[in-house]
């Protein structure tokens, strides 16, 4: 089904933590005004009263002009033309329960990097499925690209994927700021799988550090996980891509390497002698790559990819496997 974006279409993000945060701030810098679906009483009130989320990117203060924070997700999805999904996965489902007004009409982007536990979908996946969207009226917003830079003005590159090129780009104007590079691809399967799969590598990296491994190892280690990757999406969906691209390979190295890398953090918890409980209860922000590890096994299941690394992350995550012992094992199988 072909679908057109309006040159005038305006837009509205749901979720309020601080990648939502981040991108209302893009947007804002060009839209008249953003509408913004936020579900959090105390961050409501404090948007509405002083332009800033008090839990997320504190000392981002917006121009309470141009921003339209609400509660009601009907007229939030009724006011907007564009939709930028912008929750965890995990609560992808009760940030729309209370939606009853109709998708049809919508153009929806994710700006998830995870998958819907439970459902073994990608978002794009349980958006066609669940609301009958077309894929021709989905589309993704990423690559390597923390909140936390975004929202300072740091240099930052997004791509963003649509099946038709005309949408694409016209998203791209509503993101395009003196600090955002931008770039465009029709990948949808490929480049969401891969922002899922990177969560998953970057855990083992993590892993990995706590465990005491030096930065020669956690070379190999991240190598071979962009070659699982490339494998998986090979098998799984062979198209015309480039894994060496930044919205793959350049955000699996940014998730895998950054500071501000909560799946990193959750590995390293782990690696460091926290059970998985106790480490889950120490992260501030939710670590896709837990539901991610899950899910991309379940879905493996169908490809029969060879993924040792991906394997020993949910045998740890899951299984109560030694993450020494695991890591240990999974050193003979690197090359």
């Amino acid at each position: 089904m072909e679908y057109k974006i309006g040159k005038g279409a305006r837009c509205a993000v749901i979720g309020h933590g601080s990648w939502a945060t981040a991108i209302v701030g893009v947007l804002a810098a060009n839209e008249a005004q953003v509408g913004w679906y936020v579900r959090n009483p105390e961050v409501l009130e404090q948007l509405l009263a002083e332009g800033r989320n008090p839990r997320y990117l504190s000392d981002v203060e917006f121009d309470r002009g141009r921003i339209a924070p609400s509660d009601d997700l009907d007229a939030v999805v009724r006011g907007a033309d564009i939709l930028v999904l912008a929750c965890p996965s995990a609560y992808l489902k009760s940030f729309l329960e209370p939606l009853t007004e109709p998708l049809a009409g919508k153009f929806v982007i994710s700006a998830i990097k995870g998958i819907v536990p439970g459902d073994y979908q990608t978002v794009v996946e349980y958006l066609h499925d669940r609301y009958g969207l077309s894929y021709g009226q989905l589309g993704l917003v990423t690559g390597p690209s923390h909140a936390e830079e975004v929202s300072r003005g740091r240099l930052s590159y997004l791509t963003v994927v649509c099946t038709d090129p005309d949408n694409a780009r016209l998203i791209g104007e509503k993101f395009a700021t003196p600090y955002i590079r931008l770039s465009y691809s029709t990948d949808l399967y490929g480049i969401e799988y891969a922002a899922i799969l990177k969560n998953i590598y970057a855990l083992s990296v993590g892993i990995a550090v706590g465990l005491g491994y030096g930065d020669n190892f956690l070379a190999v280690l991240i190598a071979n996980g962009a070659r699982e990757m490339t494998r998986f999406l090979e098998q799984s969906y062979p198209a015309e891509r480039d894994t060496q691209a930044s919205a793959y390979l350049g955000d699996l190295l940014v998730t895998c390497y950054s500071v501000y890398s909560r799946n990193r953090r959750l590995g390293l918890l782990i690696g460091r002698g926290f059970t998985v409980k106790s480490a889950l209860s120490e992260m501030t922000m939710v670590a896709e790559g837990y539901f991610a590890a899950d899910c991309i096994r379940h879905i493996n299941a169908r490809h029969g990819v060879e993924m040792p690394i991906a394997e020993m992350v949910y045998d740890v995550l899951y299984r109560g496997a030694s993450a020494r012992r695991r890591m240990k094992e999974l050193t003979t199988k690197l090359i």
